[in-house]
Parts: structure tokens; sequence; C-alpha cells
């Protein structure tokens, strides 16, 4: 790693000694992140906080401890939904900053955006971070490869700032892709993690870790309201929770463990027959995830209930029967979360009805179900941090 003393070269010689040590970390791509990325369809957002619209929003804000109180610094955030299968905002990295649409993902904890070395093919169609126009861009040691499923990057580590909206993370770590794979079908810029540091790349501490230790937010904490069929309307939100996007109780299931966002599900069950997770077993809940995926036989099962048909990779019903088939109910922490066929049932771009249940085809030894956005734009989501638990309550 390259040091210098300001003191002793101009602004110039440091700027190209930026430039060699970013080129030189290019070769030394050395550290290995596995991180299991499920089924992902595109989109883009054009959205940005607004003060009006964050200074009304704290007005209704409820912060969280042990009690929902009023009076948080709250921030909300849009985001933006292309159909139905994923939610993306706007950020801006360094100082004058440039903007970049990322995917808010609670499957991951890194923070990354293409560099303007990248020379894969998927980097040149999308916004790429120009290192040498941030002046408070500062660089490390660190090089890591992250591995999202048959999806990779390999890139280098810096620090800069990262707003969003009104929130600000100064010296933040984050990813600058210096090679991609498997990103050809996804045109959004970067990935934002929101899981636990302790999945995070080289050690980097994740956004939300920043912007509590600042004092940006009071509360570790973040929620979604995603909609559905309407572009704008969703939002992410961080420091507390708006009682305005929910009714009915937060109804907290506490975390397996610190470290994921992955809880205890009793059972799935279709007109009062278990069909899935008979003896419990683990439910993720992942904004990377469009779809909902469970273990291949159970999927398969649940197909053949609902009376699908395959045709290539999806599976497809008559659109007139969605009315008549049943709601399959999610048994968590005791609470029976209904999603109706409507909700599984979603129109492809030829006005086909497809199921929204997919294979899930990361291995584990525990059955593990993948509740993605299908199941979030139902039951608003809360993720506490501070005391390792998430809130479902039902979405308005």
């Amino acid at each position: 790693m390259l040091q210098t003393q300001s003191s002793l070269i101009t602004w110039s010689q440091e700027r190209n000694m930026k430039w060699l040590v970013l080129l030189v970390l290019v070769a030394f791509l050395k550290c290995i992140v596995k991180i299991p990325l499920r089924r992902v369809k595109t989109m883009r957002n054009t959205v940005s906080g607004k003060n009006m619209l964050n200074n009304f929003l704290k007005e209704h804000a409820c912060r969280l401890s042990q009690i929902s109180f009023c009076g948080s610094n709250l921030t909300t955030f849009p985001l933006r939904n292309i159909m139905d299968m994923l939610y993306v905002g706007n950020i801006t990295i360094g100082t004058p900053p440039q903007e970049f649409q990322v995917l808010f993902d609670t499957g991951s904890s890194f923070l990354w955006v293409p560099s303007v070395f990248c020379k894969s093919s998927t980097c040149s169609k999308r916004i790429r971070f120009r290192h040498l126009q941030s002046s408070t861009l500062r660089l490390t040691d660190k090089i890591c490869r992250i591995t999202y499923g048959s999806r990779r990057i390999k890139g280098i580590v810096v620090r800069d700032t990262v707003r969003m909206g009104d929130l600000v993370s100064t010296d933040q770590l984050f990813g600058l892709s210096l090679v991609e794979y498997g990103f050809e079908d996804i045109p959004f810029d970067g990935i934002l993690g929101l899981n636990y540091p302790n999945i995070s790349s080289a050690g980097a501490i994740p956004i939300v870790d920043n912007l509590k230790n600042q004092g940006a937010i009071s509360e570790p904490v973040f929620a979604f309201y995603l909609s559905k069929y309407k572009q704008e309307g969703s939002v992410v939100m961080f420091g507390g929770v708006d009682q305005r996007y929910y009714k009915g109780e937060l109804n907290w299931v506490p975390l397996i463990q610190v470290g994921g966002w992955t809880v205890h599900m009793d059972c799935i069950s279709m007109k009062r027959k278990v069909i899935a997770c008979s003896g419990g077993c683990h439910a993720d809940f992942d904004t990377r995830t469009s779809l909902i995926q469970g273990p291949s036989t159970l999927v398969n099962n649940i197909q053949k209930l609902i009376g699908s048909r395959q045709r290539g990779s999806q599976h497809y019903v008559s659109c007139s029967a969605v009315n008549t088939l049943p709601s399959i109910i999610f048994t968590i922490n005791g609470i029976n979360y209904l999603v109706p066929a409507q909700a599984y049932i979603l129109k492809d771009s030829r006005g086909h009805c497809c199921t929204t249940f997919e294979e899930n085809k990361v291995s584990s030894s525990t059955e593990t179900w993948i509740l993605g956005d299908v199941f979030l734009r139902l039951y608003f989501s809360v993720f506490d941090r501070g005391n390792d638990r998430i809130g479902l309550p039902r979405a308005l």
C-alpha cells in the first residue's frame, strides 16, 4: 500500500498515485466471501429523498425501544417498484456527490458500485464511480471477491461519504467492482447490504452500523413498505417506523441467532392442512428475492396442490382460477400470515398467470424458506438490530 504525506506532494501527484494504487490492486484480488443470491428481476429508480417529505414523516414517526413512541429522528427514503419484482433507490457517493441506483438488500451486508476501471461489459451499461472526482475518497489495502449464487464481482475496498436522502455516512467502507460476472440482465448500478456485519466483505462496517455510530439515526432499525402494481409509493425508513404504513401490532419475532434475518417458522398450511415445514423450519426475509423459495420437493408439491402446469422454467395457472385458489398460510411465532392467491400468482409480460413459488437452489441442512417481496408486500417489515428481532404487522 502506497502512502504519501500531503505536505510533500502536490495534488496532481497524489491523484496520479491513486490511479497507480487502484491499477495495482486489480491484480491482487484475494479475499473470498460467498453470499447466496436468489432470483432477481430488474428495475431502475429515479426518486430521491426530499426535506419536506422527511420533516412531515418525522411528525408521524415512532421510534423503537421497549414500547414504540413518537419523536425519533426517522428518515423515510423513497423506492421505486418495477413490475413487482425489484425495489431500488438512489444514493450518492463522494464529494461532489455521484448518484447511483442500488438494490437495498437484507440478504447481504456490503455496499458496492462499479468502478470507472471496471472493464466488464455489464459495467459499461451502468453508472461507474469516478475516483478522481471525489475529494473525500480514501484508499485502503483491502481487496475482495463477492459471490451471489451464479453471479460474482471482484473489486477493491475504499472509503468515502455515502448519502441516502438526508442521511450521511462519512468514511463509509464500500466496494468498487473491477470485474463482474452474471450481471448482464440486471441494470441497477450496485447493491446496498442491510444484514449483520458478520457476513460483510473485507470486514467492512455496514452502513446501518455506521449511521448509528455517527449519530445519524437514534435506533439501529430500518423498515420496508413495498407497494404493489404502482411504481411509486414504496419506502425504506431508517431510525424507527412510521405507523401510517401498517395496522395492528408489530408482532415481534426473535431471530434464531444474531447474525442474519432468519426466524423460526412453525409450519406452512393450506385448507387447514400442513403442506410444508411440518416439523418447524427456518424463514429468511430477503428483499433481494422477488419470489417465495423453498426446497424443491416441497415447492413441487405446492405447485400440484394449486393446479399449476410447468412451461419451461415457470409454472402457470388459468387466470380465471386465481380468485378460487386458497390462501397459503405461513405460521410464524404462533401467528398466521395469510398469502392469498392474488399475491402468490402474478401476471407475466404476456398476460399469463404464473406462480411465485420457486426452488431454493442453495443447499441447507435445515429446511429453509426465503420469504421475498411476494410476502413482504403484504406485511410491513421492521428489522430491529438493537433487539435482534423482526416485526411483521399487516401493511396498509
